[in-house]
């Protein structure tokens, strides 16, 4: 039966060449779509993901977590207080500055400070410089993907200005890319204030460590029973918050999944016109088979094994040139990411894919009068 299939496959070179471009093309433009989406969601959400803060309090209306609104640090001490809090640390971040790059003109910035002690909220995959280092007074680290295109930024030790401040550079991290491609300068929270010109009592959240055990959602009831104007959240809320309000508000991440639908449908009619073509091309051999005793069930496997076969070998080939161009795109602003779980998915898509293509054909050969072979 394998065999028979892998034959009807290879009878006609050009025509299985179509289909496997046909399956690859999808692979590829699907990937690359949803890969897309993945970035955009790692983008949109990655400062908060990556904030080691298993709860943030921040104040109510807030949609995302470059909006932020300032308080007091009423809302720390009551966190504080709070049976099952580990530690709790005033932290900052906003859209609320400008860099004056070196030939004069101004780029708007994420601006991001937290606490040195704690590292909640801080920076990751540290290339240059360390978190101490950020202990230097006006001291700030930036991210190598935005460094010198967007803020002009090319050495260690470079000075520029943050708001009319002075502000050095003494750190670099490598792929902390922004949704809103204003990239993020982290500093200490004390510097932050100094920067946007807030109160030393002033902050924009509160992120909160927990002691190990302890339920985030219990937790977070309780202190938002103790504080007024503001709302307590755990990390997977406020992610699940900003990727909406980014992602699927902005309407970016619709137009990318609608993009990978297509892909997949285009993929599908043109397995199944294929195979589909295939089949009644072999009519006669199929009609021959029923003749012989063959049963539907024979013939169903043959069809499918025909399909199976062209999907894995399309799949190879697609997954391959999907993880080169994610890599590639691993170096510029816009992440393509295509990481084990998506090509497992993509795997099940294309075999689903290909066997719901063949659907078409099977019900031809299957309704074939096998009278028909010794007709003229």
């Amino acid at each position: 039966m394998a065999s028979i299939a892998i034959k009807n496959l290879l009878h006609e070179k050009v025509r299985f060449a179509v289909t496997l471009t046909g399956i690859v093309f999808s692979i590829i433009l699907t990937a690359v779509q949803l890969g897309i989406f993945l970035g955009f969601i790692e983008a949109s959400t990655g400062l908060i993901g990556h904030s080691k803060a298993d709860l943030w309090i921040i104040s109510k209306g807030v949609t995302h977590v470059e909006q932020g609104v300032a308080f007091d640090e009423t809302n720390l001490y009551r966190a504080l207080e709070t049976a099952g809090v580990a530690s709790a640390n005033m932290h900052i971040t906003t859209l609320g500055a400008q860099a004056r790059k070196p030939d004069g003109s101004d780029e708007g910035v994420t601006l991001v400070g937290f606490d040195l002690d704690s590292g909640m909220g801080g920076p990751w995959n540290i290339v240059s410089g360390s978190i101490d280092d950020l202990r230097r007074p006006d001291a700030i680290m930036v991210d190598e993907l935005y460094a010198a295109n967007k803020l002009g930024v090319t050495r260690i030790g470079q000075v520029i200005e943050l708001n009319s401040r002075r502000a050095r550079v003494v750190g670099f991290t490598r792929g902390i890319r922004i949704f809103t491609s204003q990239p993020a300068i982290f500093t200490s929270y004390k510097n932050a204030q100094r920067f946007i010109g807030l109160r030393e009592d002033q902050g924009y959240y509160v992120l909160v460590k927990l002691v190990p055990g302890a339920d985030p959602a219990i937790v977070a009831n309780t202190i938002g029973a103790r504080i007024k104007d503001a709302e307590v959240l755990t990390r997977g809320e406020f992610v699940f918050r900003q990727g909406m309000y980014w992602v699927i508000g902005t309407g970016a991440g619709i137009t990318v999944l609608v993009a990978a639908v297509l892909a997949i449908i285009v993929g599908v009619v043109i397995v199944a016109q294929t195979i589909y073509s295939a089949t009644v091309d072999h009519i006669r051999e199929y009609g021959t088979l029923k003749a012989i005793g063959a049963t539907n069930s024979y013939l169903y496997r043959i069809i499918l094994t025909q399909s199976v076969v062209s999907g894995l070998i399309a799949y190879v080939i697609g997954i391959a040139i999907s993880l080169v161009i994610s890599s590639v795109s691993m170096q510029g602003t816009l992440a393509i990411i295509v990481h084990f779980p998506l090509a497992v998915t993509l795997f099940i898509l294309t075999i689903a894919m290909c066997c719901g293509a063949s659907i078409v054909a099977i019900r031809k050969a299957t309704t074939i009068d096998p009278a028909m072979v010794f007709r003229g």
